[in-house]
């Protein structure tokens, strides 16, 4: 009996420990500033960390995200990230901030998923269509219309997309739950892959004819962040 006992609590503990890396690792400390260079640093959940007594405010600050960024690209939209890379103090903290501008009639953030992290949404300005893709086997589009003030959450790793349905400029801000969330966009990863995926994959994958799948990995594919 008391065998038993162990094995079901070493398997609630596996059980336990395989929720527990699901998302990014909780610090250890109170933070852990990243930095570039490796002399007397400690490398933690993908980077090196600062002396913690050698920490400042401008570590664990970021200016500017009130600024309306330029949207007349391909896509109509530009993604302002705020991550590890643009404030060093979020690393192993396990959150990040984005701005995302919107053009009038039609801008985009096209397809795209976050390997490592959910996100929630909040319109601040204009009427964004908004929605994700649930997993294989049902591919069921959920979707929405929202204006200022509405949130919405995109679940980790499933593709998502906004629209601006409005005549006027819209804003949103993302919060995600990793300070490295990663981005990839479907049509630049699958079409614009370096160097370019086999045609006869894309071909048999997509069920298009081989010239439509050149002239598509011919394309330039815009990178909106």
């Amino acid at each position: 009996m008391k065998g038993a006992y162990f094995l079901l609590a070493l398997s609630l503990l596996a059980l336990a420990s395989s929720f527990a890396y699901a998302s990014d690792p909780s610090p250890l400390q109170d933070f852990c500033v990243a930095i570039n260079e490796t002399k007397d640093g400690v490398f933690v959940n993908g980077k090196f960390c600062k002396d913690p007594m050698l920490a400042k405010a401008e570590d664990f600050f970021y200016s500017g995200l009130n600024i309306p960024r330029d949207t007349s690209n391909p896509v109509g939209s530009t993604v302002t990230p705020v991550n590890v890379a643009q404030i060093p103090g979020l690393n192993t903290l396990g959150i990040s901030l984005a701005r995302i501008d919107y053009a009038p009639n039609g801008g985009l953030n096209p397809p795209h998923t976050h390997p490592r992290a959910t996100e929630i949404l909040v319109v601040v300005e204009g009427t964004l269509y908004v929605g994700f893709v649930t997993s294989n086997p049902e591919n069921r589009l959920v979707t929405k219309v929202l204006y200022p003030g509405d949130v919405f959450v995109f679940p980790v790793g499933l593709i998502h997309f906004q629209f601006n349905v409005g005549k006027t400029n819209a804003v949103a801000f993302a919060a995600l739950s990793s300070q490295n969330p990663g981005v990839i966009t479907i049509a630049n990863a699958v079409f614009g892959s370096k160097p370019p995926i086999n045609p006869d994959v894309l071909v048999k994958a997509f069920q298009l004819d081989k010239n439509v799948v050149k002239d598509l990995q011919s394309k330039f594919w815009w990178a909106n962040n």
